[in-house]
């Protein structure tokens, strides 16, 4: 499993863009992680799947509520990553207005996922192979603080607790 000190895994993660323009187009793009991280100071944080209860009411909302005070701490970017695909990524980002705050980056086949070891079977509640829930503060690509959740739980993996975290790692 991913750890403090570790860069992040290589590969690749899609975000459906709004409007095109810096070279990006219109619908899912692709980022390579080494790149998009390299420079950096971004907060990561992965949920187990996109218009779920606890990821729709807490997780985001919490770090759109905060992103303001994130970027105050250092923070360049706020990236939230699912294993689901960037169209519905991009809708579930439309409808919790996360644009300009956190970029929601698609994981769809849990390449991600499974490269960190942050991964949670759901099988046997018929949603797979999806991402732990987890929250992590890097810095050009190296991990900096992890806060990995307990199965079911949501405590240490929110927006107050990277925030304080930011503000600490950051200063």
């Amino acid at each position: 499993m991913l750890k403090v000190g570790d860069k992040l895994p290589a590969g690749t993660l899609k975000e459906y863009i709004e409007v095109e323009g810096n070279g990006c187009s219109l619908g899912p793009n692709d980022f390579d992680i080494a790149k998009a991280s390299a420079g950096k100071k971004i907060v990561i944080f992965g949920l187990p799947g996109a218009y779920t209860p606890t990821c729709s009411a807490q997780h985001v909302p919490g770090y759109v509520a905060k992103a303001a005070e994130l970027r105050a701490a250092g923070v360049d970017e706020v990236w939230c990553v699912s294993v689901n695909d960037a169209f519905v990524m991009g809708a579930w980002g439309r409808e919790l207005k996360t644009d300009g705050k956190v970029r929601m980056m698609a994981d769809g086949s849990a390449d991600f996922a499974r490269a960190t070891g942050l991964t949670l079977d759901l099988t046997a509640r018929g949603m797979g192979l999806r991402s732990n829930r987890y929250s992590m503060l890097t810095v050009d690509g190296v991990v900096k603080s992890l806060n990995v959740e307990a199965p079911g739980k949501f405590e240490v993996s929110d927006a107050n607790t990277m925030l304080q975290q930011a503000r600490q790692l950051l200063a």
